[in-house]
Order: C-alpha cells, then sequence, then structure tokens
C-alpha cells in the first residue's frame, strides 16, 4: 500500500463529501423564501423515517465518536455508561417530549416557551440560555473540524487556522443557504458514513479477538493496568465518595442536557403528528444505539491494541484514540495518517463535526432572529416573510464568523470544559423549563426568568472554581490551579437549583394556560 494512498483517498472523499453537500444544499434552497420553509423544511417534509434519521445525525457529534471513544479506552466502565447514558438521552427526549413538543408555527425553544405560557418576554430568557448551550458546543465542532481536515491533507500544525475558517466557511454555506432542509439532508448523509465507518473499526476490532467481547474486554482490562477497578464504574472520577458524587453529577447532567439540547428539538417542532413523532423514536434512536456500541468496542480495542498509558500520552482526555486505533488495525501503512482506514474514519468524523456545526449555527441564528424579537412568537405577516429569512441568513453568517474567531483563538484549550459547559446549561437551565411547561400545572414565565437567571450564573462560578477550570491535565488552565470546588461537574448542584427556581416562580391558584400553536388532534394526530 503506497504512503500516499490513505490521504489521497480522505482527499477524495473529502471533496466527494462537500460537493454532494453543497448540491443538497443548493436543492433545498429553491423554496426557502418563507420562515416555515427555513426554520422547518426539513422535519415537515421527511416523514418518520428522514426525521428520526435527521434527529440521529444532529444528535451524534464529535464528542460521540471522539470522547466517548477516550472514555471507554482510559476508563472502561466509566466510558461505557457515558455511552449508554448517551442512548438514554436521545430515547428521553423523543419518547417523552417529542409528542408534546410539535406544534405548527414553532420553530425554536423559545418559540415553544411563548406559546405554551402565553408570555412572549419567557423567549428573551430561552434565547440567552440556547446561546450559552450551543456556543462552547459550535466551538469544539469548528476546533475538531479544523484538526481533522489538517490531519487528512498531512498539513503541518500551522495550517490549523485556514483548516478551521475553512470548516467555518462550509458550516455557514449549508446553514445559510440550506436552511433545515438542507441541513437535514446532510444530517441523513452523516448518518449513513458514520455507521459505515464505526461498524467497519468494530468489526476489525471484533476480528482481532477472534470475534468474542468478553475476550477483548479481557485484553483491555489486561492492558489498563487498572486491573478490576477497569471493569467497575468509578475510575474517570475516582472511587472516593467525592469521586462517586461526580460521576452521578456528570451522568445526570449527560442524561438531562443531551436532551434538552436547542438544535436537537428544533427538528421536533415541525413534526407533522403524533404518528410520525411515535415511528421518528426508532430511526432516531436506532443508529445513535448502534454508533455507540460501535464506540465502545472501538475504544476496548484502542485500549488493548495501543495500551492506556499510550492512549492518555497522547491525549489526557483520550480524543484521539479513534484515530490512534486506526494505525494499530492498518499496520502496513507507513504511519497513521497514510492508513487507508484512517482516511475513512478521519472523513466520518470530519463529516460528523460539519454537519454538527451547520446545525448548530442554525438553530443560534433562529434564536437570535425568533427570541429576540420584540413581537410575540408566531408566524409572521407574509409581507415580513422574505425580511425574517433575510435576517435568518445574516444572523448564520455573523454568529458563524464570531464562532470562527473564537475557535481560532481557543484552537483545542478546554475542550471538555465548554462540552461540561454546553450539557450543564442544558441540563441545569433547558431540562426543567421545558419539563415544567409540559408537565407542570401553573407554570409561569417567572419561573423561566428564575432559572434562567439564577442558575446560569451559579454553573458559571462554580465551573470557574472547579478543576474543569484549572488544576488537571484537561482544564482550561492546565497550568494554574486555584479550584476549590471539589467536583469536575457542577450538575449535582445546579440541576437541582434549576428545578427548585422554576418551582419558585410558579403561581398555584393558575391553571396552565391552553397553548396557542395549532396541533393537530383526533384522527390526524394518530
Amino acid at each position: 500500500m503506497g504512503t500516499t494512498d490513505g490521504q489521497s483517498l480522505a482527499a477524495m472523499v473529502f471533496l466527494v463529501f462537500v460537493a454532494v453537500s453543497l448540491l443538497l444544499c443548493g436543492l433545498a434552497a429553491a423554496d426557502l423564501d418563507e420562515p416555515e420553509h427555513f426554520y422547518a423544511g426539513g422535519s415537515a417534509a421527511f416523514g418518520p423515517v428522514g426525521s428520526g434519521l435527521a434527529v440521529a445525525g444532529d444528535y451524534v457529534s464529535a464528542a460521540t465518536l471522539l470522547s466517548t471513544t477516550g472514555a471507554v479506552a482510559l476508563d472502561g466502565a466509566d466510558g461505557v455508561l457515558f455511552a449508554i447514558a448517551t442512548v438514554a438521552s436521545l430515547w428521553l427526549v423523543m419518547r417523552v417530549m417529542g409528542e408534546h413538543l410539535r406544534r405548527e408555527g414553532v420553530f425554536t425553544l423559545g418559540d415553544f416557551i411563548k406559546d405554551r405560557l402565553g408570555d412572549h418576554t419567557a423567549g428573551r430568557a430561552l434565547g440567552i440560555a440556547a446561546l450559552v448551550v450551543l456556543t462552547p458546543m459550535l466551538l469544539v465542532q469548528l476546533s475538531t473540524a479544523g484538526h481533522i481536515m489538517a490531519a487528512m491533507f498531512g498539513l503541518p500544525e500551522g495550517a490549523l487556522t485556514g483548516c478551521t475558517i475553512g470548516s467555518g466557511v462550509l458550516m455557514i454555506s449549508y446553514a445559510a443557504f440550506g436552511g433545515m432542509r438542507g441541513t437535514g439532508y446532510i444530517q441523513i448523509l452523516k448518518v449513513a458514513v458514520v455507521l459505515f465507518a464505526v461498524l467497519l473499526v468494530a468489526g476489525l476490532v471484533l476480528a482481532r479477538f477472534g470475534w468474542s467481547p468478553p475476550a477483548l474486554f479481557a485484553a483491555a482490562r489486561d492492558q489498563s493496568g487498572a486491573g478490576f477497578n477497569y471493569a467497575v464504574p468509578g475510575l474517570h472520577f475516582g472511587h472516593s465518595l467525592l469521586g462517586r458524587l461526580d460521576l452521578i453529577g456528570f451522568g445526570a447532567t449527560l442524561l438531562l442536557g443531551a436532551a434538552c439540547l436547542p438544535h436537537l428539538t428544533m427538528r421536533l417542532h415541525p413534526l407533522r403528528d403524533a404518528r410520525t413523532a411515535r415511528r421518528a423514536v426508532g430511526w432516531a434512536v436506532g443508529p445513535v444505539a448502534v454508533v455507540c456500541l460501535g464506540v465502545v468496542v472501538a475504544g476496548l480495542g484502542a485500549c488493548a491494541l495501543l495500551g492506556r498509558d499510550a492512549v492518555r500520552a497522547a491525549d489526557p482526555g483520550g480524543s484521539t484514540a479513534l484515530l490512534m486505533l486506526t494505525g494499530a488495525l492498518d499496520p502496513t501503512a507507513a504511519g497513521t495518517r497514510h492508513s487507508m482506514l484512517f482516511a475513512i474514519v478521519a472523513c466520518a468524523v470530519f463529516a460528523t463535526t460539519l454537519a454538527a456545526v451547520a446545525g448548530i449555527t442554525l438553530a443560534a441564528a433562529a434564536g437570535l432572529v425568533r427570541d429576540f424579537a420584540k413581537e410575540p412568537g408566531g408566524v409572521r405577516p407574509t409581507r415580513r416573510a422574505g425580511r425574517e429569512v433575510r435576517r435568518a441568513r445574516t444572523g448564520v453568517v455573523l454568529f458563524g464568523a464570531a464562532a470562527v474567531v473564537l475557535a481560532v483563538l481557543l484552537r483545542d484549550r478546554g475542550t471538555l470544559t465548554l462540552i461540561s459547559l454546553s450539557l450543564a446549561a442544558s441540563a441545569s437551565v433547558l431540562a426543567p423549563i421545558l419539563l415544567y411547561a409540559l408537565f407542570l400545572p401553573g407554570y409561569t414565565a417567572t419561573g423561566v426568568r428564575w432559572t434562567v437567571f439564577g442558575t446560569l450564573p451559579l454553573i458559571v462560578a462554580l465551573m470557574v472554581i472547579s478543576p474543569a477550570f484549572s488544576g488537571a491535565p484537561t482544564a482550561l488552565l492546565p497550568d494554574r490551579d486555584f479550584h476549590v470546588f471539589p467536583l469536575q461537574t457542577p450538575g449535582l448542584i445546579t440541576i437541582p437549583v434549576g428545578f427548585l427556581l422554576g418551582l419558585m416562580g410558579r403561581d398555584r391558584d393558575r391553571p396552565q394556560r391552553p397553548a396557542r400553536g395549532k396541533r393537530l388532534t383526533g384522527a390526524g394526530a394518530r
């Protein structure tokens, strides 16, 4: 196998993916002249199969592929629990909240809360919370996309800035021109690419161990150097009381936070009816479950074939484990980056990050345009439709450009910290608001504001004085140590606070206001 075969394949697959994606966005852009088409054209037009696959594509991120693989390789049972929580979180939002979130004329979480509670000022608070959730996640995805593009083309470290900017330009193009329908097409294409790559890697790993999962796990445990601790929860955070509390807090944060991400729920609002929502559950959860199962196998394979110390030495968080594994599975290549398997996996990761940032950028721009609008939510008059779509596209460009600049400045510093901030804000703010708005009679906009403006500052304060910010190899400031809060994730404190503040804003004497948006009922909703 020639030493340039892998990079040539990576370049070819990358260019094909970009060309096909731009073509799909161009086709989708033909009728995106109204907000209904721009914000909701994807899920409304796809039906249960396409809607479910588009949700799965939005849900699977670079963290799912890279961070979870590294967590399994480094922490064994803890990583497996994280993968299970990832699948359970998607099932939670699809099965418990999916039918309730769908509503005509509703495109963002702010729209939904305004419609549900009858108070448009609540949407602005939701808009702030959504930006806090989406921005850190977008920065992580952009940084990852830049690294993967540089690796695929064999470029030096100095080209990272240009690769990050190039990824950002593609992201802005997809979101601005394709809208929800165009990004939906890209998400479906991404699911196919990721499934192929993950199943290929998992199959090669299992083949090395006689297609025996017990043999694979035993080899990973032996190479971990942790012995029995590799097979029981607690290796990541430690087996002390604080470690157990941190594990519980992170699990709750992942379960609730991933379920309420704004770019994910944005695909649920336009579902046609309850029957479509129910049928979409399997098409969304099934592919994600297969991907997470493949990621677990890949993580165990990385530990068994490379060793836990080698994975940790390459990256303290283990995010390079999946790409390192490709070199071990393709020993005939002259280095990891010249491996054909590396090319396939790198393209899958790049497709994942590119599709994810497009969806996140679109959701953030929609929030900027609609959640902060002066007038109440709902579909704009026809004469204003074109103006709103232009504002949304302008929002995509401005928000995307700002994110690219921040990603270039941060590079890959504090990746895990940014992910923790995003998930903690989602679990502690968005989850209480959504669950209370759906199921708690008498919940008001006051509860929304208390949850947002009381919990977000607490999350930031606790993270700044935690090991996620300083004093740990994966911290935002790894060379300094001024942490006093012992937990790496604040969810154990901030999630109960978010729910409590929401309860304090409840009006017990006022029943839940009927929603103003249209929902299909009766036979049409089945």
